[in-house]
């Protein structure tokens, strides 16, 4: 069983110093190393105390053990009970309990396990001292490895906390995406994907980065009409000076091409038309279409420690049901989230015309989002099941659902159940293995 990590107590005077607009200073004694309040709430939120420890001995790319096994649910939160928890409940979270009947929410004790290693605290810290937003909030400068702006002042620098998370080195692994339709009828799209973060390069300086984030290649495996293409993605960190890059490897015509508009709304491919491109990750890509107002801090029931969904035996059909994913697969837990709401500027066209977004505290991740139309109606809900893979340590969603409430489909994305492997972070992957010299190479073999 692994042990909790107590936070060293020289961390605070081992890290550069800096105060924010408020005079707090940071690190501080109040703040863990990624900025989040380090107290508890005296009721059922405790203290941070270091997060999940590093495992040497976990093998890389299996899966991971659930290290609160033993833990059982303390409640049950359904559409009978709403009105007892309302107040812990994104207005999303609500809407699918009074829309299915079976759906419900599985509470159980809060264990704050978020850890990364001494190397991204440090980089936060100098992040602190150094980082600012480009102008208009396109971009960050003199920033590194992580999130810049742990003390944060308004919703745009909670944007880019998320946006530049750690999220490793690089990393490869294989998994299915699965949009459901009304029905329950299923389509399916199996994925290898390969990632080379280069924000997080270790001992990389900004200038090194050269306004890029990271670097993603994913081949399609299945099904077979459409298996053997190929998608390349440079993601850059200023998307207005210079929008990302991306090509698509076609094997029916071979060649490889650029692919123009990859961004905003457009169409995620093969999500039968629920997602769009900028919903990957719960949110990606330049932030230039909204106004994003900081709403504040709240104590909502979230999903956390999906070590029970993060399972190679389980069955796609035991998680995928016909009209939301399994709820007893689920973990819930209190915990505290910065809200952000991004309203659509005038002269701006996205389906999207207001969006909500919930960042966990303790790693700056967005747990979820809600997307509504433009008669202010509630569309889309989505929700990130995230666990601590413990071998780096980092902090990364397992499992993303998104719900149309509209259409009454949903979309799965992260299902490497019934493979042999999960999310690999030992691959030692290169700049050079995503040119498109290297897709090419790729798709001849």
């Amino acid at each position: 069983m692994l042990t909790r990590l107590i936070l060293p107590i020289l961390l605070a005077t081992t890290l550069p110093v800096m105060a924010d607009s408020t005079g707090r200073q940071f690190p501080s004694a109040d703040l863990t190393p990624t900025g989040a309040q380090l107290g508890g709430n005296g009721r059922d939120i405790p203290a941070w105390t270091g997060g999940l420890p590093k495992s040497d001995s976990h093998e890389p790319g299996a899966f991971h053990a659930d290290p609160f096994i033993a833990d059982q649910p303390l409640f049950r939160i359904t559409g009978a009970n709403i009105d007892q928890h309302r107040d812990r409940l994104t207005e999303g979270q609500v809407a699918l309990l009074k829309t299915f009947p079976d759906y419900y929410l599985e509470v159980y004790q809060t264990r704050r396990s978020a850890s990364y290693p001494d190397y991204v605290y440090r980089a936060i810290a100098d992040n602190a001292n150094n980082a600012e937003l480009i102008k208009y909030g396109s971009g960050v400068r003199n920033a590194t490895m992580s999130s810049p702006f742990p003390v944060p002042q308004n919703g745009l620098e909670v944007l880019w906390n998320h946006t530049l998370r750690f999220r490793g080195h690089s990393s490869q692994y294989s998994a299915v995406a699965a949009a459901v339709n009304r029905d329950g009828q299923r389509m399916e799209t199996l994925r290898d994907y390969n990632y080379y973060f280069k924000y997080s390069e270790p001992g990389a300086t900004a200038k090194d980065i050269d306004n890029t984030i990271f670097l993603l290649m994913f081949k399609t495996l299945a099904p077979a009409q459409v298996a053997g293409a190929i998608s390349l993605v440079h993601e850059t960190l200023d998307q207005i000076r210079s929008p990302r890059k991306s090509w698509v490897y076609l094997p029916g015509q071979r060649r490889l091409r650029r692919t123009p508009d990859l961004g905003y709304d457009t169409a995620d491919v093969n999500t039968n038309g629920i997602r769009t491109i900028d919903q990957v990750d719960m949110f990606n890509g330049a932030p230039d279409y909204y106004d994003w107002a900081l709403i504040g801090k709240r104590e909502m029931y979230i999903p956390y420690n999906a070590y029970r969904l993060h399972q190679g035996n389980l069955s796609l059909d035991s998680i995928l049901g016909a009209q939301h994913i399994n709820p007893s697969l689920l973990r819930y837990e209190a915990h505290r989230v910065w809200v952000v709401e991004a309203t659509l500027r005038v002269g701006f066209s996205h389906r999207y015309n207001k969006r909500r977004y919930y960042f966990d505290e303790d790693t700056w991740a967005i747990i979820y989002a809600e997307e509504y139309d433009e008669d202010g109606q509630l569309w889309q809900v989505s929700e990130a099941h995230m666990i601590n893979y413990y071998d780096v340590p980092l902090m990364y969603s397992t499992l993303e659902v998104t719900y149309d409430l509209e259409d009454g489909r949903y979309y799965v994305e992260g299902l490497d159940n019934e493979r042999n492997r999960t999310l690999d972070f030992s691959k030692n992957l290169k700049e050079r293995d995503f040119s498109p010299t290297a897709v090419r190479r790729q798709a001849i073999r």
